[in-house]
């Protein structure tokens, strides 16, 4: 029928997890004994995103084998549809943020001008500490040979932003760097701990330049506005991953090494300790 879409054509997208759902789903008609072998070196990071956006955050993970091959890309590569889903993540996580520091939608119906201040402020400190720890998940991940990919999950946007626009809370699962490939145990968790690695690096960028600004006296309402909130994003982004529940980071890297689990959960947590106790 004129305008219907090829059902051939998913060979030709991008989009290597619509592939293996395809794959799946078609796997009775095709299976000859060795499609549903089990492969512990096989890691699929949230491929199954059914459920609440609770129970997608505390869950467990998802346990799946394929037995293709990701395809070997440049470790910055982006196709079309991830940088489409980043964007639509990062903005619905910025209105998100902006109704929470309105107060909900009716602080924003009263002070427009104040929404899209908080809107601007998120989008400059929290929004970079959102999207550089997912693209420090996909870096490590490549750079082991797999596939990688953000995938954003609308409904778990729509929650996010709903619950903020009604409470000024922002609680939100905005997506995932989704994994293919073959990896050790040691490797799966050193793919996890790149996020947190990255949110405390940006927390130690933030750090020195509040410190810096104390020193020598350069400083602004604005800049010590900008710094204190990356450096409170960027400090609870970590400690939350850090946590050894479900899908999260911590429960990966936990699974992998109990010592280097200990030690990164005493660093994020002493991110927050300095911002309460020293630049704050």
């Amino acid at each position: 029928m004129k305008g219907e879409r090829d059902p051939r054509a998913w060979w030709l997208d991008d989009d290597l997890m619509d592939q293996f759902r395809r794959q799946k789903s078609h796997r009775p008609s095709r299976d000859d004994g060795n499609w549903r072998r089990g492969d512990s070196g096989v890691r699929v990071v949230q491929a199954n995103r059914t459920g609440t956006p609770f129970s997608r955050i505390f869950g467990a993970e998802p346990a799946i084998s394929i037995s293709t091959v990701p395809r070997s890309t440049s470790v910055w590569h982006f196709s079309s549809k991830e940088i489409s889903d980043l964007s639509i993540a990062t903005v619905a996580f910025t209105v998100a943020l902006g109704f929470m520091f309105s107060n909900g939608v009716i602080g924003a119906l009263n002070n427009p001008a104040g929404f899209i201040v908080g809107a601007a402020r998120s989008l400059l400190t929290l929004a970079p500490a959102f999207i550089l720890h997912e693209i420090a998940h996909k870096v490590m991940a490549k750079r082991y040979g797999c596939w990688a990919e953000f995938r954003a999950d609308p409904s778990g946007l729509r929650f996010g932003v709903i619950l903020s626009a009604l409470t000024g809370i922002v609680f939100m699962a905005p997506g995932a760097v989704m994994v293919l490939g073959r990896t050790t145990k040691a490797q799966f968790g050193r793919i996890a701990l790149a996020g947190p690695v990255t949110n405390v690096a940006l927390w130690m960028m933030g750090a020195t330049l509040i410190i810096l600004g104390q020193l020598t006296g350069i400083r602004s309402d604005v800049t010590d506005l900008l710094l204190i909130t990356w450096v409170w994003g960027n400090g609870v982004l970590a400690l939350f991953n850090m946590l050894p529940f479900g899908p999260l980071d911590g429960k990966k890297i936990k699974t992998w090494s109990d010592t280097v689990f200990w030690i990164w959960l005493s660093i994020s947590a002493g991110t927050i300790y300095v911002n309460v106790s020293l630049l704050t």
